[in-house]
């Protein structure tokens, strides 16, 4: 595997984004991209995913974030570029 084909981007989720099942929706996202990381609720009410993995990968994990589960409105997804670290094995919901 080329190490340069891994990334790893923070998205921070606004909206109507808790209490709708986006944590759970982001999870099992993650795991049909086969993308690494985690995804919790923020206390202003926002939702944040750190997310590892191919780039094709992470690119269609943050298309389905963009829509959201059913009772989801996402208004706006903030990207922030990291550097792959190899930190995570699988894809949790943190608290």
């Amino acid at each position: 595997m080329i190490n340069e084909m891994k990334i790893a981007r923070k998205f921070v989720i606004s909206g109507i984004v808790q209490g709708v099942g986006f944590r759970f929706f982001t999870q099992r996202s993650a795991a049909r991209h086969q993308v690494w990381g985690y995804v919790r609720n923020l206390k202003d009410g926002r939702v944040e995913a750190h997310a590892e993995g191919e780039a094709k990968a992470v690119e269609d994990f943050k298309h389905d974030l963009l829509t959201g589960p059913v009772y989801a409105k996402v208004e706006e997804i903030e990207e922030t570029v990291l550097e792959p670290g190899n930190t995570y094995s699988s894809f949790r919901i943190e608290k």
